[in-house]
């Protein structure tokens, strides 16, 4: 049966007729579908346009559709029965307890919409920090929204946020009684009467002037509210507030679920975030922007576009097969860092960009500081574990070993739209150790690693040693290190890695997280498996994660079965990239060897960007590359002398006895005065008479 509160008229392709179209003052309601995560996926939920308002509630019975007054004019889109509800309340169970509460809020007034040209039933809306992706029954539903969306600018007036109303201040506002005073004198009134309605005047205008003044005061609120209101909705989606305040101590299911992204916004770029679709370049010819409705960004959001790589360059020659068994039969249990292979066993980065790869999911980083901040510690250490396992992803498929820097050798990446500056340095021949620093949104991360590696002739081990520190601005500091890397099937079968052991991840005040590796077993059908679980100061169980570190990690309850059905996402791999080469790089990884326009010239001579035989290889001129690598390798054998000459890293220090390396925190000062003076030329010619030398 169909409720009554207003008729639903049936939508048509071109907007409907005249009696359709939205009038002032009247609302339009109904069931859209809102894209929520992968978790849970297309979610219906109750949609309400009123006075230029946007508004959207989850559905939890079917009489909370049934919210408005029979005063109400609501023209109501789509299919909307009692029976259908009573459909989507028996998909819900687990919500009937709860109230109908508004989630969402979107002020037209400072939005755009665009209909998506690859699918006649979705369409999106714009607000300066999230996208909303919906999607309707039909395409003639999809029409009636778009046109109650048009129609909305006739309600409301669509005026810049970002500068002036146009509206007159108070003290601009004046009155001149010079007309009223002659016209009572040519009537033969005295003076002192005169002066009496002057008097009048002023005071009915003085009353007038203070009612604009109160005007204006409200309008001018009313103006920095629509500039606040947007980023208040975002932090109160990101908190996971919207029916309840996340409750620290109650650790059961639906208060669990309560803190997950199933209506969080889209303010990180849709590539970090892993949105559901992209936006193709198809939808891009048809826009239907609210005009001036956007104000102009905060300063300390615009930053320069750099056109990143989607590809290598072509090789400039036909690679040459080698035998693998002839370069290694003689190096069984000896350090494989002190093995000289030649360059095809390389792949075109060094470990110095390698140690980058981790910050590739850096935007977990960013929600764990935002959870932090709105109180959520809890969804703050699930986001911290899963960037610990993200950084695994990248290592599926790759087979060749990067490049060994030299003694010295630096690598920056500046990447202002991911919002993260990072460096990194090798700061030890002998133990061989890399230091590095990132410093993103609200938070900074760092560590130090020595890798150890052991070849035993069917496989080769990597431990790493060293502990990696996230510190966010609040103080709240985790620390974890990371798992054993092994290789298999060196010389016979299919060549692949794994990832095994415990990461620790240890924090500083309420929560820390506990991850189980698990190794992979020759029969094994489900390999890559990561299980573990939060824990808080306590011992207290507060969350279980479960997932793969090549693809994704999910969060649930403690004590419930890990199945994804009802688990929420943490994190999710991106997909290959299409080009793909020999060297199984990521479309992140691609980007990391890049000389950018401009940028050369404004790298230190240490960089790994300059180092010679990494460029060969990467632009497949293989020759060229071995000469080189044989070349820096001479040099690489005097940097035990050098630095047991008393020779010290440039921009981290040791501390301690503990031997781990702090960055000193003036790289980025020396890059922009391009003070370059103390960063010898590592890759430059020496001869035999510099070796003796050293």
């Amino acid at each position: 049966m169909p409720l009554t509160r207003s008729k639903s008229l049936p939508a048509t392709e071109n907007g409907g007729s005249d009696r359709e179209k939205l009038q002032s003052g009247r609302s339009v309601a109904g069931i859209v579908y809102k894209w929520t995560n992968y978790g849970k996926g297309w979610r219906s939920r109750w949609f309400l346009l009123r006075d230029g308002i946007l508004s959207y509630s989850k559905i939890r019975r079917p009489e909370n559709v049934n919210m408005l007054s029979p005063s109400d004019d609501v023209r109501l889109i789509g299919d909307i029965s009692t029976d259908r509800l009573s459909r989507m309340k028996s998909c819900s169970g687990r919500s009937r307890r709860k109230h109908h509460k508004t989630i969402g809020i979107v002020h037209l007034k400072v939005s755009s919409y665009r209909e998506s040209k690859s699918d006649h039933r979705k369409f999106y809306i714009f607000t300066a920090t999230k996208t909303l992706h919906l999607r309707t029954d039909s395409r003639s539903d999809r029409a009636a929204w778009l046109q109650a969306l048009a129609s909305t600018r006739g309600i409301v007036p669509l005026q810049s946020v970002s500068g002036d109303f146009s509206f007159v201040s108070p003290k601009d506002l004046s009155i001149s009684t010079e007309r009223l005073k002659k016209r009572l004198l040519e009537e033969g009134m005295n003076e002192s009467f005169v002066k009496e309605c002057e008097q009048i005047v002023d005071s009915e205008f003085s009353e007038v002037q203070e009612q604009i003044k109160l005007l204006h005061e409200e309008r001018t609120k009313l103006l920095e509210a629509l500039r606040q209101l947007e980023m208040a909705n975002l932090e109160a989606e990101a908190s996971g507030i919207h029916d309840n305040p996340y409750q620290l101590t109650n650790h059961n299911s639906s208060s669990l679920r309560r803190g997950k992204y199933s209506e969080c916004s889209t303010s990180a770029s849709s590539d970090d975030k892993q949105e559901f679709e992209d936006i193709s370049e198809e939808d891009e010819a048809s826009f239907h922007d609210t005009k001036e409705s956007f104000g102009e960004p905060d300063v300390g959001s615009v930053h320069t576009h750099i056109k990143r790589r989607t590809k290598l360059p072509d090789p400039a020659e036909k690679e040459r097969s080698v035998s693998l068994w002839s370069m290694i039969k003689d190096n069984v249990g000896k350090d494989l860092t002190r093995v000289c292979l030649p360059v095809y066993f390389n792949e075109p980065i060094s470990s110095l960009q390698k140690c980058f790869e981790d910050m590739e999911y850096s935007y977990l980083l960013d929600q764990a500081y935002a959870f932090g901040k709105s109180g959520n510690s809890l969804l703050r250490a699930l986001n911290v574990a899963a960037f610990a396992v993200s950084g695994y992803a990248s290592t599926e498929g790759r087979h060749c070993k990067p490049f060994n820097p030299l003694l010295g050798e630096t690598y920056e990446a500046d990447f202002p739209d991911k919002g993260i500056r990072f460096f990194s340095e090798k700061v030890s021949h002998h133990p061989t150790v890399i230091a590095c620093h990132c410093e993103g949104k609200g938070w900074k991360f760092w560590g130090d690693t020595n890798l150890r590696s052991k070849f035993w002739g069917r496989s080769i081990q990597l431990e790493p040693v060293g502990i990696l520190t996230l510190e966010f601005d609040d103080g709240e500091i985790f620390q974890w290190s990371k798992v054993t890397t092994t290789i298999y099937n060196i010389l016979l079968g299919k060549l692949y890695c794994d990832h095994h052991g415990t990461m620790q991840i240890r924090g500083n005040r309420q929560y820390s997280c506990m991850l189980k590796f698990k190794e992979q077993s020759i029969l094994d059908r489900n390999p890559h498996q990561v299980n573990g679980f939060v824990e808080d100061v306590t011992g207290k169980k507060a969350a279980t994660v479960f997932g793969k570190w090549n693809d994704s990690l999910y969060y649930l309850a403690p004590g419930e079965g890990l199945n994804k059905e009802g688990a929420s996402l943490l994190w999710k791999a991106r997909k290959p990239p299409p080009n793909i080469t020999r060297y199984n790089l990521t479309s992140f990884a691609i980007t990391l060897n890049e000389l950018t326009p401009g940028l050369e010239e404004e790298l230190p001579p240490t960089d790994s960007r300059l180092r010679p035989d990494q460029r060969h290889l990467e632009n497949g001129e293989y020759e060229k590359a071995n000469e080189e690598k044989q070349r820096l390798e001479r040099r690489q054998r005097m940097s035990r002398q050098i630095q047991e000459s008393g020779w010290r890293p440039r921009w981290f220090e040791p501390q301690g006895e503990s031997q781990s390396y702090k960055y000193t925190g003036d790289y980025w000062e020396a890059r922009d005065k391009r003070s370059w003076e103390n960063c010898p030329n590592i890759f430059g010619e020496f001869t035999d008479e510099m070796a003796d030398c050293a």
